[in-house]
């Protein structure tokens, strides 16, 4: 067995992670088959109903509908915000990183202001000026995560370029007539790729927390789209008297993003070295 592979076989925090992100997985692959209601439709006279309350395992909001099955559906567009959020960071983040590392000069300057500028705003803060600045819909969210989130990459990947460019490697390369994209994606990509895949594992906690605050103050996914954000927001106020509204989604957030953290904590003292000695 690769040595990597069984440090982290043995990394119990690692396999609680693994375990956390394939609960998720399961939840949004599963979701029509394993929810035991439709998360759409409920019954006004089973509003509140305490778990667990008859039918429902995990009890009922305020219109009556299974916070079970919500929460379940909930894991598909949480997973979903994630990845596809991730993947818009890291073609930008990726793309500008490289390129700004090879070249230097002024295009590393432009690059890196513009990952200043971005830099500069909170970013929960940025993140509801531009969803707030257009409709509110799915399609604006994966984007606006994305898009905000592209400058960590960047100088996560022009970081990395700048100690690589200057490698024997590179300099063979360039020296037997290698064109510059050929260097950029055979020979340094894949030297950054492992922190790039910690990064993007990260992210993907954050993007998740980041649609949930969306979805809190009513700038992420739109009613009645089982959303864990707008599902806490729905109990904010009944926590004394129906407390598992928001209990439930705010657990799943809670695992879900654990789980990733988890994976990427583990990957990252694996993958660096003065990491991984500290340990």
């Amino acid at each position: 067995m690769h040595p990597l592979a069984d440090r982290l076989r043995r990394d119990r925090l690692f396999q609680l992670g693994v375990l956390l992100v394939a609960a998720v997985a399961v939840a949004a692959l599963l979701a029509p088959w394993l929810a035991p209601h439709n998360p759409l439709v409920g019954d006004i006279a089973e509003d509140y109903l305490a778990p667990p309350g008859g039918r429902f395992l995990a009890g009922a909001d305020t219109q009556g509908r299974d916070v079970l099955s919500r929460v379940i559906w909930g894991a598909r567009l949480s997973l979903m915000v994630g990845l596809v959020s991730q993947s818009v960071a890291l073609a930008l983040g990726l793309t500008l990183g490289l390129v700004a590392g090879y070249y230097g000069r002024w295009v590393d300057a432009l690059v890196m202001r513009l990952a200043d500028v971005t830099l500069a705003f909170p970013t929960l803060l940025l993140l509801i000026a531009v969803a707030a600045a257009v409709r509110p819909s799915l399609p604006v969210v994966f984007v606006v995560i994305g898009v905000v989130g592209w400058a960590g990459m960047a100088r996560l990947v022009r970081a990395q370029v700048l100690v690589l460019r200057g490698a024997e490697y590179v300099s063979a390369a360039r020296a037997l007539g290698a064109r510059d994209t050929r260097i950029l994606f055979r020979h340094l990509l894949p030297n950054v790729a492992p922190q790039v895949i910690i990064a993007a594992t990260l992210g993907i906690a954050a993007a998740i927390m980041a649609e949930a605050a969306l979805s809190f103050v009513g700038l992420g996914a739109q009613p009645p789209t089982p959303s864990w954000g707008a599902m806490v927001a729905d109990g904010r106020d009944l926590l004394r008297v129906a407390p598992w509204v928001s209990v439930a989604p705010g657990l799943a957030i809670g695992a879900a993003v654990l789980g990733f953290n988890l994976v990427g904590d583990a990957l990252r003292e694996v993958y660096d070295p003065k990491v991984g000695g500290r340990r």
